[in-house]
């Protein structure tokens, strides 16, 4: 659908100052060409400045003449293809601006043609003709705006003239091509092609190619030529009419007069590899190892039928305006200077090319994709593409539509656009005619900036006597056709300028057209504000915006554009209302300015549409810095009351609502707990209440659950507890006085928080931190608490292991400095042992152990008591607390335990026994007795025995610790050993009457088994 506006894109227009009847001309850069008609083989060129204005800049002459010409912003040359004595060439014109300044030298030269040092000097001032030698007529030409190169099409073939820079001093650098592809392309001849970053589109009368040429890695066997072979989608059109039935049996005289229509097709991505063009590459440079090697890709492949509509001849349906048009990634763009060494880079691409009545675009990004289609109220006769606007001329008409090219590239720029950060009118959007600007006898079209310039030529052909058209499904031969008669031979011509105006000014006319649709047609109010959207986001995304005149301008009006959109998107009750959303973001309004553009001050009876509601529920769940006025703040909690009642406590806990009447906010909430109670509204009300200071009623409130129902509320709204500014966490009031009245609660509601993903383990240390007013570096009890409850329910394991070597290196730094815990802690060891099993009971040789300890260590046995349970588990990875457990290796009784445990956790038996021999020996027997059991019971005769007679031995009676040892020992050893094995680990100096009662007893237990 395209819609049908009445504003204004043309401004002024002037009139280029020809010497001779036109017959071709283009634009590039800041000049115009113009060539001239056949008698006269001549191109002027004319320098366009601001408002149209066109100077003269000089003319030079071509061989013959111009059949077609481009100009090429990289390199800064003009091609054409000339014709002379019925053959034709192609030449491009360098170093052309030498004409203007005066000069009249030129120099001739053939592509590669090697320059003499001393004939190259002359170079600096004077123009030259690079001529391309070709083995077929060329039928037409393009040049890539992004590096240069030049492709010409001839019949069944394509040539790439790749550009380059030639140093030939320090003070002189001329430009050169190099023939370096050909395309054989079977079967075609190319009406136009386009050419853009490796992307080649090819149009004959009813059909489009569009490949893509990729580099390839070179292998050392890979053939000079990389051919390509298709399969074909359909027959040749020899053998298309066997299934035609009998009105396929014409006679030949018959056949001669008529074509066959082929069905249309349309072949996208992969699937246009079945079209019946088969492309064959060879490569034309000399092989270096730079040498760069190319695959086809086919990206699109259409072909229509001809007309068959009552608008006109059936014969004249041809494809014409095949274009590529580039879009640069913001801020790319280079100067002229430095074209030669950077390009610019690429964002999208999209291609164009239009039938008589109607025309087609297309964006080849990943994906190939048609993203709009314009109908044209009648016969066109050219269009050009740009990204703001697609004009086309008609026979009496300069018409102006809108294009979807900054919808598409604003996509493929930024991934947050069609997200609830960002937005863009969608790129489906119907396409709108802007304007139908009366002309008499449009002829050809170009663009160049803001500038257009078009022929003119008034046409005495009577259009009405034109024959019409037999419905046939055969139809007259497109030859038969009398060309329209070209400019030269006519009378009546002009080359105009026109003016579009500025972005700004037009996007303006677009903002105050869509009012008069504001209370009348709600969806064109919304689509004339889009176009005028993606009208400054197309200037916005020019390369060239960074260093333009209207870049504030622009800004303002981008802004202004998304604030427009979002009001209508509040305002308006549309499918699309949560575009309200992203769109008051990008316009950079506050909450409160967008409150004074939406509510109107007294009305009670207002109401609000969806979108309104929307934007206020995320931005006021979101951690913004704005404070609402105390006004605002009321105003927003009506709003609520009557729009959306269940979101009240969740609007009241955002710390844009920070200045709201508390008495006020407990008002509405009481109207609300009568149709919908809930925990969260409970604690809301409370949370009210404190800020009221009316501790009776906090107290009413927080007592209506119990503490479990109430951690759990906290889920529902966390913001209650802590809230974020500039993405610190900070405790709330209810927090703080939780933290006083009831810690267990905050402990509790907190880890529920950390387990429904709505806390991180780091957003709680802070949390802690600040609310105990602790430093960074130092441990408050209360995050102690939280570790301790968290290692009851959590069941993730990289967490558990964090959390595990947390709690371990606080008890550690609290034992090792005699630092007494700040509050008393909320579980005990035992509370801890007998919730999960991340803390163990503690082994009795440890509590023998630590019963001789010290009296200094019963001051902190509580963190002594939970370290130790800790160890005395298996869920903690010993190897990654060792060097945690290092300041209390020395720890007396204490560090004692911490090393027996950890060698006995690495299974170091025999260096656990050593260190409690060593330091307190009548806890070896009962480590012995817990520890080496099953396959460490070896343990028992190859290291606890004879360690306790060596060590018996040296002190003799004078340590009766280690004779009670060494005789419960040798009481385990008899039930376990042969008698004849345990025989052999006794000393033999030992004393008989010692050892004897234990050799009886083995040799018993031998007797009754």
């Amino acid at each position: 659908m395209v819609r049908l506006y009445n504003l204004h894109p043309f401004g002024s227009q002037r009139v280029v100052p020809c010497q001779r009847p036109p017959a071709r001309f283009c634009c590039g850069r800041d000049v115009l060409f113009v060539a001239s008609a056949a008698a006269s083989c001549r191109v002027e060129a004319f320098a366009l400045g601001e408002q149209g204005r066109c100077e003269p800049l000089g003319s030079f002459a071509t061989l013959g003449p111009v059949l077609r010409m481009a100009h090429s912003r990289a390199g800064d040359y003009l091609v054409t293809i000339e014709e002379k004595s019925r053959a034709t060439f192609v030449r491009a014109y360098v170093s052309w601006r030498c004409m203007s300044s005066g000069s009249s030298r030129v120099c001739v030269r053939m592509v590669g043609h090697k320059m003499e040092e001393s004939y190259s000097e002359t170079l600096k001032e004077q123009m030259s003709i690079v001529e391309m030698p070709l083995s077929d007529p060329p039928l037409c030409v393009s040049c890539c705006p992004v590096n240069g190169d030049l492709l010409v099409g001839c019949k069944n073939k394509l040539v790439m003239f790749r550009l380059k820079y030639l140093v030939i001093n320090q003070n002189l650098t001329v430009l050169d091509f190099e023939r370096s592809l050909i395309l054989h392309i079977d079967n075609l001849i190319p009406a136009d092609v386009a050419f853009c970053a490796g992307h080649i589109a090819i149009t004959t009368e009813l059909d489009v190619l569009i490949l893509k040429l990729e580099l390839v890695q070179q292998s050392a066997d890979r053939p000079e030529q990389c051919a390509q072979s298709i399969s074909t989608l359909e027959k040749p059109v020899d053998g298309g009419a066997k299934d035609e039935g009998p009105s396929t049996h014409i006679s030949q005289p018959e056949l001669d007069e008529f074509i066959i229509c082929q069905k249309p097709v349309e072949l996208r991505g992969e699937e246009s590899k079945l079209c019946e063009i088969p492309v064959t590459l060879e490569s034309t440079e000399l092989p270096t190892e730079d040498t760069k090697r190319f695959q086809v890709r086919y990206l699109l492949f259409r072909r229509f039928t001809p007309d068959q509509s009552p608008f006109g001849f059936c014969e004249e349906t041809k494809l014409h305006s095949i274009q590529l048009l580039p879009m640069y990634r913001t801020g790319s763009s280079v100067t002229d200077h430095e074209e030669t060494e950077n390009e610019r880079e690429l964002l999208s691409l999209f291609c164009f090319f239009s039938l008589p009545h109607v025309g087609y675009l297309y964006s080849l990004g990943k994906l190939v994709e048609l993203i709009s289609t314009y109908q044209y109220s009648e016969k066109s006769e050219q269009a050009v593409l740009t990204p703001q606007f697609l004009h086309v001329i008609t026979s009496e008409n300069l018409q102006c539509f809108t294009v979807r090219c900054s919808a598409v590239a604003a996509r493929d720029e930024d991934p947050y656009i069609d997200t609830t950060v960002k937005a863009c009118p969608p790129v489906t959007l119907d396409v709108c005619t802007l304007r139908m600007q009366l002309f008499i006898g449009p002829r050809a079209i170009c663009h160049f900036k803001n500038h257009i310039i078009l022929l003119t030529q008034a046409d005495t052909e009577d259009v009405t006597e034109r024959r019409r058209p037999t419905r046939k499904m055969l139809f007259r031969k497109a030859d038969s056709i009398k060309s329209r008669t070209n400019s030269e031979s006519e009378p009546g011509w002009n080359l105009y300028i026109i003016n579009t105006v500025s972005t700004v000014q037009l996007y303006r006319e677009m903002v105050d057209y869509s009012r008069t649709y504001e209370n009348v047609k709600t969806e064109s109010c919304i689509h004339l504000l889009s176009e005028a959207h993606l009208l400054v986001r197309a200037a916005i995304m020019d390369p060239s915006f960074l260093k333009s005149d209207e870049k504030e301008e622009l800004l303002r009006a981008f802004r202004e554009s998304c604030a427009f959109l979002g009001d209508c998107y509040s305002r308006f009750d549309t499918k699309d209302y949560h575009l309200a959303l992203p769109y008051y973001r990008m316009s950079g309004l506050s909450m409160t300015e967008v409150l004074n553009r939406l509510v109107s001050e007294g009305d009670e009876a207002q109401t609000y549409e969806r979108g309104f509601i929307f934007y206020l529920t995320h931005s006021l769940n979101e951690d913004l810095n704005e404070e609402l006025s105390k006004e605002s703040a009321n105003k927003v909690l009506q709003i609520f009351c009557l729009a959306d009642p269940v979101q009240l406590p969740h609007i009241l806990c955002s710390p844009c609502m920070t200045n709201v009447c508390p008495l006020t906010a407990v008002k509405y909430l009481q109207k609300v707990e009568k149709m919908m109670p809930s925990v969260v509204l409970t604690l809301t009300k409370a949370f009210m209440a404190l800020k009221m200071g009316d501790l009776t009623m906090y107290a009413h409130e927080m007592n209506s659950y119990k503490e479990t129902v109430l951690a759990c509320g906290f889920i529902g709204q966390p913001k209650l507890l802590r809230q974020c500014k500039e993405g610190i966490v900070i405790p709330t009031e209810f927090a703080v006085h939780l933290k006083e009245t009831q810690p267990g609660l905050l402990v509790a509601a907190t880890v529920a928080l950390h387990e429904n993903s709505k806390m991180e383990l780091e957003e709680a240390d802070t949390f802690f931190k600040i609310l105990c007013s602790n430093s960074e570096n130092t441990v408050p009890q209360l995050l102690v608490d939280f570790w301790e409850a968290l290692l009851v329910v959590c069941s993730r394991e990289e967490i558990l292991q964090e959390l595990l070597l947390r709690v371990t290196s606080q008890y550690v730094w609290r034992i090792s400095k005699q630092q007494l815990p700040e509050t008393k802690p909320l579980k005990t060891t035992e509370d801890l042992v007998n919730s999960c099993n991340r803390f163990g009971l503690i082994f009795p040789w440890v509590t023998s152990i630590m019963s001789a300890g010290s009296p200094s260590d019963k001051d902190y046995c509580e963190d002594i008591s939970k370290l130790q349970s800790l160890l005395c588990s298996q869920s903690i990875n010993i190897t990654l607390v060792l060097p945690v457990l290092e300041p209390l290796a020395e720890a007396g009784h204490v560090g004692l335990v911490i090393r027996v445990l950890c060698s006995t956790r690495l299974g170091k038996y025999e260096e656990a026994i050593e260190q409690l021999l060593e330091r307190c020996p009548d806890a070896a027997v009962l480590y012995a007795q817990h520890e080496l059991k099953d396959e460490n019971r070896a343990v028992w005769w190859n290291k606890l025995l004879p360690e306790l007679c060596k060590r018996a031995r040296l002190t003799g009676n004078d340590c009766p610790v280690l004779i009670s040892s060494l005789k419960e020992t040798l009481s385990v050893v008899a039930m376990e050993l042969e008698l004849r094995d345990f025989l052999s680990l006794l000393p033999e100096d030992g004393t008989a009457a010692f050892f004897l009662p234990h050799l009886l007893h083995c040799s018993q237990r031998k007797l009754l088994t």
